[in-house]
């Protein structure tokens, strides 16, 4: 019996067990609870590697499943704890102790002798890793353990106001405490929302959480004023810092309506000291205000990240707020519930902004499809700025410029938001809709170029694009939403595709020409995973930046321990649905890693778990979106892509195999948006489009632009044609394209050069055209 093989392998160094084979999952959960005390009584040092092992295995299944104890077992793992805080110089964790007190199937036992001898163990240390697990557990032992834990802990008013709290809650508010010691462990990352919930769900922190900020706000206003006394970097505690984080976390996830006025003083507070010293009051509290921020982020949170960014005076703040603040608008975009809230920043309703500047000068802001900034000198336009306004007036004109660049991430944040709710069919109110966004004078340009759909009557749609129509009347409690293809019949797909082609609307976003992924019959046969896009190579890098781009989260890939292989995971539908995308390393190309890619999976969360799910359960929008994404990481970051290729072996015969294969769904949207533009150009004469490739008829040579990679063929030999496009350049710049997309813009770029090609200056390609010089690779 495992149990019994398993007990005796910690006890019996003579016992050989390779547990390395052996299926832990086959233990209950109480057998679990039972082995673990004897688990943790190891001695890595002095232990066999047989039971070293079988320790290990216990342990790690333990932190996987969270297996239930008797209270003897509670008992036993408490003493193994003190014996190993007595025996390691590297001290103790609390968390298994914890853990299993929080899933103890009997009555406590005593544990007074034991949690008061870890606490003073621990008390002895410099630094305390968990903080409310020692709290939890001095609470076990006597009143004066307590309060030597409550005085470590208390290092500041904040901290001290913090402990008070602590002192009032029951165990069950006292557990959910300990989880934060489990959150900055980054041992389970994905649970980190989930604790977070279960903190602002207690009305008493919820409170502390406002008093606290408002108290760090305060505090920060006095440096400021000079009540308080500055000294660089020394306004809060080491422990202040951390629990004014967890109080700022608490309060932007539940959106309080008090915190953007407290956020607005508190940053720019500690960014800036109140002398000319080019110091600041706390670089770590502003740090991990920003970080609370990336986890929870709002609108008002990223400006006053942004003020602070703007007044501090110390060297590297900015350059640190710089990168942190493309992570708190790259996660925005995710939080669709909020970051569709956009302030007026004084635009009228046409959704423009005049500022009088000097003798007769007026700066111009509007905003159209973006912000621009114009002037203007006795109601007549100005190519430029007035070189009065420039000499008299610079901060003005670096505050406009600046509003311009502010009002652009804006809206691409609106945008990114927007398409984030499309996975989770995001509904809307129709008047906050049409308040908030489609007659906002900053949303509208945004709002307006999308398909909505209105719910004018129970269970009737009307479609309706805002920039072409007036809205419909509509009870204010209907329901709104974007449209998606995949409800909609291939008709009704043409003929917004056409419209946006005709009416040349481009939207902030792939919508109408949107690729949509169905099951394919292979995937229904495999049932659990799909194949479609696996045995690529890619360019490891740019694939990882795609990754944190479209809020995917994976482990850095490399020739290291750990590093051979990872699944990058997304969570869709609030937290319901966890999309999986196997990649492994393969190898370096010129100091670039090259990477593999496999199946996807995907999972749903039953009961508090993640269960792998049937690819037929999986909501079709679910796995259309998730498979669209596959479909993007591939195709912008494969080899075979990559004109300027020139390895050899095996990537050699995939960048030829798959530079010219069939087109995926992708490919297959860029060939329909091509089918509506040629006829537009003036070389649609010359141009034929195929299944794969579009056929461009040169004075000197025809051409075939294979549609996926964008990689040339030369008739009548099938020869490659290489042509490396400037850094930098937009190609076909002027060329109107109902969506963006590099790859679409690259042929047509090719495709206006090669109709031409009797005019190509460029010596490489022309010796390749005319036969005088064949690419090295063919």
């Amino acid at each position: 019996m495992l149990y019994d093989d398993l007990a005796r392998a910690l006890t019996d160094a003579a016992f050989e067990l390779d547990v390395r084979s052996a299926d832990l999952a086959q233990l209950t959960d109480e057998q679990l609870g039972e082995l673990l005390p004897a688990a943790h009584r190891v001695d890595h040092i002095e232990a066999t590697p047989a039971t070293s092992r079988a320790a290990l295995a216990i342990r790690r299944a333990a932190d996987e499943r969270r297996p239930r104890a008797t209270a003897d077992a509670c008992r036993r793992l408490f003493e193994a704890l003190v014996e190993r805080s007595r025996n390691s110089g590297l001290g103790v964790d609390l968390l298994p102790g914890v853990a299993a007190l929080a899933r103890c199937t009997d009555p406590w036992p005593d544990l007074s002798g034991p949690a008061r001898a870890l606490a003073e163990s621990l008390l002895e240390r410099k630094s305390v890793a968990h903080p409310y697990s020692l709290f939890l557990v001095a609470g076990l032992g006597d009143d004066e353990t307590q309060r030597a834990v409550a005085e470590r802990l208390g290092e500041g008013p904040v901290a001290q106001a913090e402990i008070e709290v602590l002192t009032g809650f029951g165990p069950a508010e006292r557990f959910v405490m300990t989880e934060l010691d489990l959150v900055n462990t980054y041992v389970e990352p994905e649970s980190t929302p989930e604790v977070w919930r279960r903190l602002a769900d207690l009305p008493a922190y919820v409170d502390f959480a406002r008093r606290a900020l408002e108290a760090a706000a305060d505090r920060a206003d006095g440096i400021g004023s000079g009540e308080i006394p500055y000294r660089s970097d020394k306004a809060f505690t080491a422990r202040e810092v951390a629990v004014l984080g967890q109080a700022a976390r608490v309060a932007l996830l539940r959106d309080e309506d008090w915190l953007p006025d407290v956020y607005g003083r508190l940053l720019p507070g500690v960014a800036v000291a109140p002398t000319p010293a080019r110091t600041v009051p706390s670089q770590a509290l502003l740090y991990e205000l920003v970080r609370a921020a990336k986890e929870f982020p709002t609108p008002e949170a990223v400006t006053a990240i942004r003020t602070a960014r703007s007044v501090t005076r110390h060297a590297g703040v900015p350059k640190q707020l710089d990168k942190l603040l493309k992570k708190v608008e790259a996660a925005l975009a995710q939080r669709t519930e909020v970051a569709l809230r956009l302030p007026r920043l004084g635009f009228d309703d046409e959704g423009v902004l005049r500022r009088p500047v000097g003798d007769g000068c007026t700066a111009v802001v509007m905003v159209t499809g973006t912000a621009e900034l114009t002037w203007e000198k006795d109601g007549r336009p100005l190519r430029g700025v007035p070189a009065p306004v420039r000499r008299e007036h610079g901060d003005l004109v670096k505050e406009l410029r600046d509003l311009v660049k502010r009002v652009n991430l804006q809206l691409a944040t609106l945008a990114r938001a927007l398409e984030g709710g499309l996975p989770v069919d995001t509904v809307h109110r129709f008047d906050r809709w049409r308040t908030e966004l489609a007659e906002h004078p900053l949303a509208r340009p945004v709002v307006g170029r999308l398909i909505w759909e209105i719910e004018t009557v129970p269970g009737v749609w009307r479609t309706v694009l805002p920039a072409t129509e007036d809205l419909p009347d509509a009870p204010d409690d209907a329901s709104v939403r974007l449209w998606h293809p995949i409800r909609a019949d291939a008709e009704t797909v043409r003929v917004w595709r056409d419209r946006l082609v005709d009416a040349q609307l481009g939207q902030p976003f792939k919508q109408a020409f949107r690729e949509i992924y169905r099951l394919t019959p292979a995937e229904e046969e495999t049932r659990l995973h799909s194949h479609r896009f696996a045995a690529h190579l890619v360019h490891y890098r740019r694939m990882r930046g795609l990754f944190r781009a479209r809020g995917w989260t994976s482990r850095l890939l490399g020739p290291w321990d750990g590093g051979d292989g990872d699944e990058a995971t997304r969570t869709l539908v609030a937290d319901g649905w966890r999309a999986r995308f196997s990649h492994a390393f393969v190898d370096w190309a010129d100091d670039d890693p090259v990477a593999s890619t496999d199946r996807v999976r995907f999972d749903q969360r039953v009961g508090g778990r993640w269960r792998e799910a049937p690819l037929a359960e999986v909501p079709p929008l679910v796995f259309s979106e998730a498979m669209r994404d596959v479909d993007l990481f591939v195709g912008v970051t494969s080899i075979a892509a990559d004109p300027d290729w020139s390895e050899q072996g095996p990537a050699r015969a995939y960048w030829e195999r798959a530079g010219f294969a069939d087109l995926t769904e992708t490919a297959e949207a860029r060939r329909d948006a091509l089918s509506r533009i040629l006829p537009r150009l003036k070389i649609a004469d010359r141009c034929t489009l195929l299944d794969r490739f579009l056929v461009v008829r040169g004075d000197l040579r025809t051409y075939r632009i294979h549609l996926g990679s964008a990689n040339i063929l030369m008739d009548p030999d099938d020869s490659y044609l290489c042509i490396v496009p400037s850094r930098g350049r937009t190609p076909a710049a002027k060329i109107f394209l109902p969506f963006e997309d590099d790859r679409l813009s690259l042929i047509l770029s090719k495709a206006m050069l090669l109709a031409a090609d009797s005019e190509i200056s460029d010596g490489s390609i022309r010796a390749q055209i005319t036969g005088g010089v064949r690419h090295p690779r063919f």
